[in-house]
């Protein structure tokens, strides 16, 4: 019996040896970022995940839009690791996070410039801050009132939980006045992304509408703005936007929940780094430089 007992022993020992080790050889589990929020800078975004993820195989990057509301919303409800927006976080905002226990970190990670588009066929070459205001908010109605042709105008823009229109609505038809409370005509078509309001623009010639810079086509004409009724006039350039000439012009953001660490923290830094701002340039946006980002 002995020799067998010793027999079965070393069997059993050889084939617990022989067992694979759980996740022997298994790749090491990816981190993975979620990213969502401004439609403007989407298309920058999915170029900065891509770009990003080719070099770091260890990281998977999720990049959808709908909207800076949107994404700043999922940031307070904390089922983000990053949230892009086109427009800075409100107070409110920030006070909804700190009631969920978050405490929102923003970047400034590009800038951009609103063009102010029509149909090349459209003769107007120049408007002021204040008529720009009064078409948006139905106080002139046909082109011939700014030096068109007597044609309605049709007024397109972003819809209300874009970071672009709530940026334009109180740097443009409200001029920066906070206690002005104008708003766009009920008759405004609202366009669910910066596609819509560029093919809108493409087929109606009476049409007006504003966009980031980075998604206008050379087929439609850029309006000129001046901030005062007597000029300059000034048209979006990376190089107007850089020397503070071109009166619409803003930040671009990403907010965390809360200080960023490991991947999410690697990636930002990328970010701001000069191989990431080459990629902004590329995109029709305007780089920064490392002293115009947040910490």
């Amino acid at each position: 019996m002995k020799p067998l007992l010793a027999t079965l022993t070393l069997l059993v020992l050889l084939m617990a040896g022989c067992q694979p080790t759980q996740n022997s050889g298994a790749a090491p589990p990816k981190s993975h970022i979620e990213n969502k929020g401004s439609d403007t800078m989407v298309n920058l975004a999915l170029a900065w995940a891509e770009t990003y993820q080719a070099s770091h195989s260890e990281v998977e990057i999720a990049v959808t839009g709908g909207g800076s509301g949107t994404g700043l919303a999922a940031l307070i409800n904390n089922t983000v690791d990053i949230a892009n927006a086109s427009r800075a976080i409100k107070p409110e905002e920030i006070a909804e996070a700190e009631a969920q226990g978050l405490n929102p970190i923003e970047f400034i990670v590009a800038r951009d410039a609103i063009a102010v588009v029509v149909h090349p066929d459209n003769p107007v070459r120049e408007l002021t801050f204040q008529q720009l205001s009064d078409i948006y908010s139905g106080k002139i109605n046909n082109w011939k009132e700014v030096g068109g042709e007597d044609r309605p105008v049709v007024r397109l823009s972003r819809e209300i939980n874009s970071g672009t229109h709530v940026y334009f609505l109180e740097t443009v038809i409200r001029q920066g006045d906070s206690e002005n409370k104008t708003f766009f005509s009920s008759d405004t078509l609202l366009l669910p992304s910066s596609e819509g309001i560029i093919s809108e623009v493409r087929l109606n010639p009476n049409a007006i509408g504003y966009d980031g810079l980075g998604y206008v086509p050379d087929d439609l004409k850029i309006i000129a703005v001046s901030k005062e009724p007597g000029g300059p006039f000034v048209l979006p350039s990376v190089k107007t936007v850089l020397d503070d000439t071109y009166p619409i012009a803003r930040d671009l953001y990403m907010y965390t929940p809360g200080e960023p660490t490991g991947a999410v923290r690697n990636y930002l830094d990328w970010i701001l780094s000069a191989e990431a701002q080459a990629i902004v340039a590329e995109q029709g946006f305007v780089p920064i430089t490392p002293t115009e980002s947040s910490p």
